[in-house]
């Protein structure tokens, strides 16, 4: 693994935690909200938001394949963490493992202590 697979890890990482909590807290919220109020006006910017989070999320996990040359197995894993309430908390801890390795990785093989 190189920088460039640490740094899209990263990416991925930074938006996996506002994805995991965007259905729960925001649209969850939004609907009780709407439900014993009058107040419906804020459905439509939280799923927009949302929305959009997952969108993110989904292209930085494409990248995230192509560079770190996952299995499909593992992008569907956490493709499917995504869609799970607080799912992504859980591949937020795997991905920083992943990025943890990848760095001292490029590290080593900088350094010229792995042969590659």
């Amino acid at each position: 693994m190189d920088i460039k697979t640490a740094t899209a890890l990263h990416r991925l990482r930074l938006v996996s935690v506002p994805e995991a909590l965007s259905f729960p807290a925001l649209l969850i919220f939004g609907s009780l909200l709407s439900r014993i109020s009058d107040i419906d006006f804020l459905m439509m910017p939280l799923g927009i938001l949302h929305g959009f989070l997952f969108v993110v999320y989904a292209v930085f996990l494409l990248d995230v394949w192509n560079k770190a040359k996952w299995s499909f197995g593992r992008v569907a894993f956490f493709f499917l963490l995504a869609v799970i309430p607080f799912g992504g908390l859980y591949g937020d801890k795997l991905l920083k493992r992943y990025e943890t390795e990848a760095v001292m990785a490029s590290r080593a093989r900088r350094e010229g202590t792995v042969n590659a």
